[in-house]
């Protein structure tokens, strides 16, 4: 479940005086607040699936380094809790904060839909539109209900659906040389 509250621009500040506890994750895109409740179990699950994939594929190419949930601060305006991200080590040298905040996500960033047009709405438009702006090269949307992935990449400045998996296609990526699976392995038996 998400919720926003509308009419205020919040920043990164407006964060520090709202509760704090483990089930509830507060985003703010564009200076709008979205609140969302922890994910439910099977969606983590999927990232987890996700982040394996990804980390064997990074500790086998020595590239980079995948990431699950990490928070991403591109302004006061703007700060994020992907579900899962993967980052050049030379990248992310340049983009950590001294808090373990990444102050860029450029390379690729992952969203596992939650059910619910608010959640939809946050991942497919407002987070697209701010990985677009943002510089992110490769955006995947996976849907844990239809089983399938959207891969979006970066052409002429902005992202752009390239792709839409499902079943046994397999998925592959230019930022990742050599990396290949099944989506099936995404996805929960």
């Amino acid at each position: 479940m998400s919720q926003t509250i509308e009419g205020v621009r919040w920043t990164i500040y407006d964060l520090e005086g709202l509760p704090q506890n483990e089930w509830t994750r507060y985003e703010i895109i564009d200076g709008e607040l979205f609140m969302t409740r922890s994910p439910h179990r099977r969606h983590q699950q999927v990232c987890v699936k996700i982040a394996r994939q990804l980390d064997a594929w990074s500790e086998s190419s020595g590239l980079g380094e995948t990431i699950i949930t990490p928070g991403v601060i591109f302004s006061e305006a703007d700060s994020v809790i992907p579900d899962v991200v993967w980052v050049s080590r030379e990248r992310l040298a340049q983009i950590e904060d001294e808090a373990g905040h990444l102050t860029s996500a450029r390379e690729l960033v992952v969203e596992v839909l939650s059910p619910g047009k608010q959640n939809e709405f946050r991942d497919k438009e407002a987070k697209l539109k701010l990985y677009s702006v943002q510089g992110v090269r490769e955006y995947w949307i996976v849907d844990r209900l239809t089983k399938q992935v959207e891969v979006y990449r970066r052409e002429k400045a902005r992202l752009i659906l390239v792709a839409t998996l499902l079943g046994d296609d397999e998925i592959t990526s230019p930022l990742l040389p050599g990396f290949c699976c099944s989506i099936r392995c995404f996805f929960p038996e």
